[in-house]
């Protein structure tokens, strides 16, 4: 199958991914409870400029806005029967963004977030019905146009597996990324390693792979720091931070990260090998701006330690500071009840 965000790393030591999709429709008039995905229906001129402003802040790789856009996310607004033309117009507006931008080697790639549902035997969805919902907000995005699939803010091995059989279904290559947000491990309990070993025996594997979201910059090197044990030289690691941690001031959700701070988690993500580099919710234009200056005058150094981590971005857990991963096999269950519906519209949200 065609790869050309693997051609494209074979002529580049590194690619600047985009930043957040929700935190900046916000600005652009997005109400909270409302659904992003929509807007590449009724609004698609907004939707091209908002792919626009990381594409002319430095992107290589811009993801579409189609975090929630399986038939068990719409199904919340309605819109559970238009997967399809919905996903479809989010890649054909990604193409024109980059058609007007002059640019021809921004790679597009189409977003698919969590279902929100809970799989079997904890929750109601089986391996198979997840696997039909992605494949059909999948081939939505290859008709699009879609370069590759970005599956992303995963936290549960089942969802990862489903997630992966619907990409498959669409003939098109992809890149995994997961929310290491609970102590150094995903909410379902998978350890950065663990994901790593995960990684390596997906058929077909992904051309990239790594962690997104989560808890702020620090927390998102810890885990890749985590993730090196059980890396292969091939491996094309992938890193997309929040922007720091969400905080409420006067009346608006604001991000702590700062465009110095995420140019700090750029070159230190670059000096641990990490090949694609963004951010995730909060960031903006202006701190892609910074990362990509900063990508550009950095000269690749030796591979950071926690401590280092710890003194540029921030704290981490004890969880990502002490953690020794077990075999795969040994991931634990979550609690039975426990729910993630709310907190994983992730990427999308922030």
């Amino acid at each position: 199958m065609a790869d050309r965000l693997t051609d494209l790393l074979k002529t580049r030591p590194w690619l600047l991914a985009d930043g957040a999709t929700g935190t900046n429709f916000f600005a652009m008039g997005l109400q909270h409870g409302d659904a992003p995905e929509i807007w590449n229906l009724e609004r698609p001129d907004d939707v091209v400029r908002h792919y626009r402003s990381f594409i002319d802040a430095g992107s290589d790789i811009i993801l579409t806005n189609t975090f929630g856009g399986t038939a068990n996310r719409l199904k919340l607004h309605n819109a559970q029967d238009k997967v399809f033309e919905i996903n479809k117009a989010a890649a054909e507006l990604a193409r024109r963004a980059i058609d007007e931008s002059g640019r021809e080697d921004v790679i597009v790639a189409g977003s698919m977030g969590p279902t929100g549902d809970l799989f079997e035997p904890i929750g109601p969805l089986t391996i198979d019905a997840g696997a039909e919902a992605f494949a059909e907000q999948a081939k939505g995005l290859a008709a699009g146009g879609a370069d590759l699939l970005w599956i992303e803010t995963i936290s549960a091995v089942d969802e990862v597996k489903a997630a992966v059989a619907g990409a498959k279904a669409a003939g098109l290559p992809y890149a995994l990324t997961l929310s290491f947000d609970t102590n150094g491990r995903t909410m379902m309990g998978v350890t950065p390693a663990q994901f790593a070993e995960l990684c390596h025996n997906l058929d077909p594997r992904p051309v990239g792979f790594g962690g997104n979201c989560g808890t702020g910059a620090s927390e998102l090197m810890a885990a890749l720091l985590n993730l090196q044990e059980a890396k292969a030289p091939d491996d094309v690691i992938v890193a997309k931070s929040n922007c720091g941690i969400p905080q409420y001031v006067e009346g608006a959700i604001e991000y702590t990260g700062t465009p110095e701070l995420m140019a700090d988690y750029a070159r230190l993500a670059l000096d641990a090998g990490v090949r694609i580099i963004g951010g995730c919710c909060g960031t903006t234009p202006a701190h892609i701006r910074a990362m990509r200056a900063a990508l550009e005058s950095h000269e690749k150094g030796d591979a950071p330690d926690m401590e280092l981590v710890v003194a540029k971005l921030g704290e981490i857990s004890k969880g990502a500071e002490q953690q020794q991963a077990g075999p795969l096999g040994e991931i634990p269950e979550a609690p039975k009840g426990r729910r993630r519906e709310g907190r994983r519209r992730g990427r999308a949200a922030g």
